[in-house]
């Protein structure tokens, strides 16, 4: 449904155009859904729609890595370096200049294991994309179901999950990954055996998912709370409709617009968490590609190649200037009364 003041501000003549132009405008909207005037906003933003075809472009990467690792003719994961004569110094860095880069490396050599960087950094993508992507849907999915539950239950119910999201968003993230998935694995894998990949994978994602649904939960309950004492909630109520209709079919459905917008603001976060965890030495274990451990190896070797940490720095601040800017369009597409 669109409301009054938004319908107003589509159709309101620009300056220098008289009330032909109003009218023009104003019937080409007649019969539109909210959707269509959302994608019709959309279209509009430059900026919006750029950072969309950037991040398309990423996701793209991260889908394609393999038949981009078959027509490239490399891995992430051989040591072209040791297993080649003339590529590495005697300290490991590369011999050719840039960091190794050539028609053979486009981005270079790994100092120290001599791997592909370019294979790295691709694989480094799908790493990081998958688990933010599996954590956003998982948070996504829970926060919506307490703070649905939370904001239209009220009295205990709401009390006593106000306090577990009070508890969850006072722990300091960051601290509290670094500490507590250690004990994860500590509780699967005895101190002889390495850490499976799997298991590093699972936990990063139970982790992340545990202390991220709290956010989008109080912002959807404080929605509840505002929702539910609207005319439209209390003539369900006479008409008898049950609790499960309501949140379904009034709720819900008015609860789109703050979901897909934090949603789509909370997925470069963890995958900033997720890189975070790589280069505190927590996250994914070799042999898996990393961004983090990329910017952890990177730190180290600057000194004598600071090729090496530009590919993946600046891959990481592009992808969140662009998944940044894409939310702030989407939340101006949803509401064109956000707008600065």
């Amino acid at each position: 449904m669109t409301l009054p003041s938004q319908a107003r501000s589509e159709t309101a003549p620009g300056p220098g155009e008289g009330p032909a132009a109003a009218d023009e405008a104003r019937s080409s909207l007649v019969g539109r859904s909210p959707a269509q005037l959302m994608w019709r906003r959309f279209r509009r933003d430059r900026t919006g729609v750029t950072a969309a075809f950037v991040v398309a472009f990423y996701f793209l990467v991260a889908l394609l890595a393999p038949v981009i690792s078959w027509l490239y003719g490399k891995d992430a994961y051989t040591p072209y370096g040791q297993n080649a004569d003339g590529l590495l110094n005697e300290y490991g860095y590369p011999i050719a200049p840039n960091g190794g880069m050539s028609g053979d490396f486009w981005f270079g050599l790994e100092p120290g294991l001599g791997r592909d960087v370019f294979m790295q950094l691709v694989y480094g993508i799908r790493t990081s994309l998958s688990i933010a992507i599996i954590v956003t849907i998982v948070t996504t999915i829970i926060g919506v179901v307490m703070g649905i539950w939370s904001g239209y239950a009220g009295g205990k119910t709401d009390y006593v999950i106000g306090r577990i999201i009070d508890t969850l968003l006072a722990f300091p993230s960051q601290l509290f990954l670094i500490v507590f998935l250690p004990v994860v694995e500590a509780a699967f894998v005895s101190p002889e055996e390495e850490t499976p990949v799997w298991l590093r994978y699972v936990s990063i994602c139970v982790v992340l998912t545990v202390l991220g649904w709290a956010t989008i939960s109080r912002l959807l309950r404080s929605q509840v709370l505002s929702l539910r004492e609207r005319e439209f909630i209390e003539a369900a109520r006479v008409t008898g409709a049950s609790p499960a209709r309501i949140i379904f079919k009034e709720l819900l459905p008015n609860l789109w617009t703050p979901i897909i917008i934090q949603s789509t603001l909370a997925l470069p976060l963890y995958v900033g968490a997720e890189a975070g965890l790589g280069f505190l030495g927590v996250g994914m274990t070799e042999p898996t590609p990393d961004w983090g451990r990329m910017f952890l190896v990177g730190s180290n070797v600057y000194h004598q190649d600071i090729t090496y940490l530009i590919f993946p720095g600046v891959s990481m601040v592009i992808f969140v200037v662009a998944f940044n800017l894409l939310g702030d369009s989407l939340r101006d597409a949803f509401d064109p009364k956000t707008r600065r």
